[in-house]
């Protein structure tokens, strides 16, 4: 999932590129401070081979001579990694640290040549060296002198790692800040887009109609888009709606009209083609029935809402009202508060075919009741009746299908329920209770409804 997702591909590219940045701070700075390192410790043997030409007495009886010295513990120990040596004309002298060893000779250079050499020490450890080159005497023919100071290098790699040892935790810290401030930057800059995904999941679950354009202009886009799409989607299944109720209310008056036409014929003592014509009629009719009920499904249920309890009360105090539902006892729980995601004419038209069906097939009671989880409410209708056989409880919500060919239903009504349920999202569910058969209509319970108050309203 983490491959997907936007933010790591993000912060994973943040976090390389300041990591390189930082492995390139680290080589930038650790070259710098060798330079420096280096220009110091040149300054240095600039000083100290200053103080050896001091050795040079340049009056002599006999020309340039070497003068004898106070000695220097740094030069006077055997090895100790720092080093000098004088070339006067073909006398040379060395410092008693080089002991035995001596630098190579190279052409005499002009007076003045200075040069900073790498060289190799009594016991091969890399040296830095000064080489200078001067004139000694006076006359036309000086004297050429010399100068090599020379000190150990390794001394330098311990002061680079002492750099790096100080510095890469500093630089460690800094990364694992910089890190952090691009996450942040990161998780800042990509709100916008949890806030478009989180209008998404009010569209879905109802509480916005549309994104809005109370957005960042870099959002704005696709939030334009999405709302156009849903506006042209609205529209296209009102037109849909509307071809269908028209495809159906056309074909109602011919139906009417081809079962004029079979009274006829069967008055004119044809009753077996009457018979074949209202059968063929009735399955059309069925049809019609079907689709005009599934023309009036809203289609805008994110944003309806309905009260099942008021709409079970309506329902109930109708039927009622009627010879079949005067004679039923009703035991109806209905707890008050529940908001479902369902437009009200919908739910009544499903609860009044269902309470209707359970009317039908009742001994003596009906019962109606509402259960809510967290994201759902089940209202269940319940009869006394004689119930249906399990092999037939997967056909009850096909189109035509009439386990009771002598009532006077067309087998359309619990599909009906099945569409309705459908488009809002639900789940028709058919069982045979404890007695009769148990149909449960399965809705999504609104998100921001209050829980169900304790009291419930009682048949």
């Amino acid at each position: 999932m983490r491959a997907q997702s936007l933010r790591w591909r993000l912060g994973l590219i943040g976090a390389v590129a300041i990591l390189v940045a930082l492995a390139l701070s680290v080589l930038g700075l650790t070259y710098l401070f060798d330079r420096h390192v280096q220009r110091v410790a040149v300054a240095d043997l600039e000083a100290r081979a200053l103080s050896v030409v001091a050795m040079i007495d340049p009056g002599g009886a006999n020309g340039p001579t070497f003068r004898a010295t106070q000695g220097d513990p740094l030069y006077d120990q055997p090895f100790s990694g720092h080093y000098w040596q004088i070339t006067l004309g073909d006398e040379v002298g060395r410092s008693r640290s080089l002991w035995d060893f001596a630098f190579p000779a190279v052409t005499t250079l002009p007076p003045g040549t200075t040069r900073v050499l790498d060289l190799t020490g009594p016991k091969d450890e890399p040296l830095l060296a000064l080489e200078q080159w001067l004139a000694v005497g006076g006359g036309p023919d000086p004297v050429a002198l010399r100068v090599i100071v020379a000190t150990d290098r390794r001394a330098l790699e311990t002061a680079r790692r002492g750099f790096l040892s100080g510095i890469l935790p500093f630089l460690g810290l800094l990364g694992v800040l910089l890190v952090g401030a691009s996450w942040a930057q990161i998780t800042v800059g990509l709100r916008p887009l949890t806030e478009v995904s989180g209008r998404v999941a009010a569209l879905r679950s109802g509480r916005r109609p549309r994104i809005g354009d109370d957005l960042p202009r870099e959002v704005l886009p696709l939030a334009g888009e999405i709302d156009q799409l849903l506006d042209a989607r609205d529209k296209e299944l009102a037109r849909a709606r509307h071809r269908a109720a028209d495809l159906a209310h056309g074909l109602k008056t011919p139906l009417q009209a081809l079962l004029g036409d079979a009274a006829q014929v069967r008055e004119l003592g044809d009753p077996e083609i009457a018979d074949s014509i209202e059968a063929i009629t009735a399955t059309m009719q069925r049809s019609v029935d079907r689709e005009l009920a599934r023309a009036r499904i809203q289609s805008g249920r994110a944003t309806a809402q309905a009260d099942p309890q008021p709409v079970v009360a309506r329902v109930v105090e109708v039927l009622r009202r009627t010879p079949a539902g005067a004679a039923i006892l009703w035991r109806i729980d209905i707890p008050s508060g529940l908001s479902i995601r369902i437009d009200p004419d919908d739910l009544t038209e499903a609860i009044g075919a269902l309470v209707e069906n359970a009317v039908r097939h009742a001994e003596s009671t009906v019962s109606i009741r509402a259960v809510a989880s967290a994201k759902w409410i089940d209202l269940t209708i319940g009869d006394d009746g004689p119930g249906v056989p399990a092999s037939a409880l997967a056909r009850l919500t096909q189109r035509g299908t009439r386990l009771d060919e002598a009532g006077d239903g067309q087998g359309i009504g619990l599909a009906i329920v099945a569409d309705i349920a459908e488009a809002a999202g639900g789940d028709l569910l058919l069982r045979n209770g404890t007695t009769g058969l148990e149909a449960t209509l399965r809705l999504e319970r609104q998100a921001e409804d209050a829980p169900p108050r304790s009291a419930a309203w009682r048949g």
